[in-house]
């Protein structure tokens, strides 16, 4: 009997542990064919796309660490084109703010781990050609930004974006995001003084020479930046920035350098590394609405608008295509013909939030590459953006802390995106002349004439110009026929409008 009763507590076990086994095995069959758990997983497809809500969480604080620079990078690069009643407080905040709902919406209207901010090279072209060559007001540049962001959602919401992605080759695409990153490197050089105006029309550091404390926290974040990257380590920019700025507040509080003068060429520069208040505090939201629609139009005329709108243009809506089809091929989720899923939603989100960062007061915002970085640790759904947007939300309360980073450690930030906007120079065909051409003016004017803008029509008259001499003119496509034309018109603009007034 005691036999007969232990042989059935064994089969009853047995029986127990292979219903435990099949249980576990039914959930992972489940997971693996794609059947959601909850209202969580069937809203962002977590399992669907062989994903977990952990590996989301996880890739969202990854991207957001990966980008975060952007709220120390972006004030820094607005503040000499900002109005005094708009501190690098304020937007800083504003940054966060626009960055926070931009990337949310992307998670909860596209599905697609995309992080959006206001992007780099847009804010140089806000800073350094709209306001600084342009003469435009800080508001006037905000609404250009506005218009460019009205434009693109056109196109989005017409189709026509397919036409003017068609428009323009893929190596003059390519070399404008190569001339912008060359453009921000130079800009970082520039403001950490490192490269500065001498003898010569540049020279290095003081008198040929790296001098001063400031010179070494740049080098420093930037070899810490490097090294950190080439090791793999996640959020190296990041990480670069917060750790020269320690050793500069350190050593700003033993040596008192002061700020930079003509008295004074070894001092900090736009920012001095003093602690002067609590590191947070209730964001200020003065940026916001600061934007002027129509005041560039009676300043350059409508001509010079409409070609500065589609440079930016230009540098905005070509660079998301790029950033949304890298960061689906790294996780993964492109179809056959290499969309990634909701095309349509993810360009307008992002369309939209070129106008929010018109109207927010801090640039143009879009894709960021950096998603990439979210996607690497395991991010395939929508809910990695929502958990990034929330952190950038919450760093709205973190803008005082703008103020203790030093432009020679943000600044090794501008020379390192430059880098990595660069290694796309591998894509150029070199042994074509009549694209290589163009694609290498394209490049070299953006840095040499201090303007985005003046390079994207340099390269843009080249090549149609080429064109036409290797009797290859009906491969130009007629968008770009008007553009150049235009282009000619804008560079010609001085002698035009004196000889239109005698």
């Amino acid at each position: 009997m005691s036999s007969k009763n232990s042989k059935q507590r064994n089969n009853a076990r047995n029986h127990s542990v292979k219903n435990q086994k099949n249980a576990a095995a039914q959930s992972q069959r489940s997971a693996s064919s794609g059947v959601a758990q909850n209202g969580l997983d069937r809203f962002f497809h977590i399992t669907e796309r062989g994903s977990t809500v952990g590996r989301e969480i996880r890739g969202g604080f990854v991207t957001f660490f990966s980008m975060a620079y952007i709220l120390v990078i972006n004030p820094i690069i607005l503040s000499s084109a900002l109005p005094e009643n708009i501190s690098t407080q304020a937007v800083a905040a504003g940054t966060a703010l626009v960055a926070g709902i931009m990337t949310v919406l992307m998670g909860v209207v596209a599905n697609y781990p995309l992080g959006l901010a206001a992007g780099m090279g847009l804010n140089a072209m806000v800073a350094f050609t709209l306001v600084g060559a342009s003469g435009l007001t800080f508001q006037e540049a905000m609404g250009l930004i506005v218009w460019e962001g009205i434009l693109i959602t056109i196109l989005v919401l017409t189709g026509f974006r397919e036409a003017v992605f068609k428009a323009v080759p893929r190596q003059l695409k390519t070399a404008i995001s190569v001339g912008i990153g060359l453009f921000i490197a130079f800009v970082g050089l520039l403001n950490a003084g490192i490269i500065r105006p001498g003898g010569t029309p540049v020279q290095l550091g003081v008198d040929g020479s790296l001098d001063g404390w400031p010179a070494v926290i740049f080098v420093f974040g930037l070899f810490l930046t490097i090294i950190l990257y080439v090791r793999k380590v996640r959020g190296a920019i990041l990480i670069g920035i917060l750790s020269s700025t320690v050793l500069a507040i350190i050593i700003q509080a033993f040596v008192k350098i002061g700020q930079k003068s003509d008295e004074n060429p070894t001092g900090w520069g736009q920012s001095v590394p003093e602690i002067d208040g609590a590191p947070v505090a209730f964001p200020q939201f003065s940026s916001l609405f600061q934007v002027d629609m129509f005041g560039a139009f009676g300043k350059l005329g409508p001509l010079a608008v409409i070609l500065l709108v589609f440079s930016l243009m230009l540098a905005d809506f070509f660079d998301t295509m790029g950033t949304m089809v890298a960061v689906g091929a790294e996780g993964d989720l492109l179809d056959e013909k290499g969309n990634p899923p909701r095309s349509k939603q993810i360009l307008l989100i992002d369309s939209v939030s070129a106008m929010a960062g018109g109207m927010g007061g801090v640039s143009s915002n879009t894709s960021f590459i950096e998603s990439a970085a979210g996607v690497g640790e395991g991010a395939r759904t929508g809910l990695a953006s929502v958990v990034t947007g929330c952190l950038f939300l919450v760093s709205t309360f973190l803008a005082p802390i703008v103020n203790l980073v030093p432009t020679e450690a943000a600044s090794t930030a501008l020379v390192f995106v430059g880098f990595l906007m660069m290694v796309q120079v591998t894509d150029m065909e070199w042994h074509k002349p009549e694209i290589a051409i163009p694609a290498f003016l394209t490049i070299a004017f953006m840095p040499f004439a201090y303007s985005i803008s003046v390079g994207i029509g340099v390269g843009f008259i080249a090549y149609t110009a080429i064109q036409i001499a290797i009797g290859k003119a009906r491969r130009i496509h007629p968008l770009m026929w008007v553009v150049s034309i235009l282009f000619v018109a804008y560079f010609a603009l001085g002698p035009i409008q004196r000889a239109l007034l005698g």
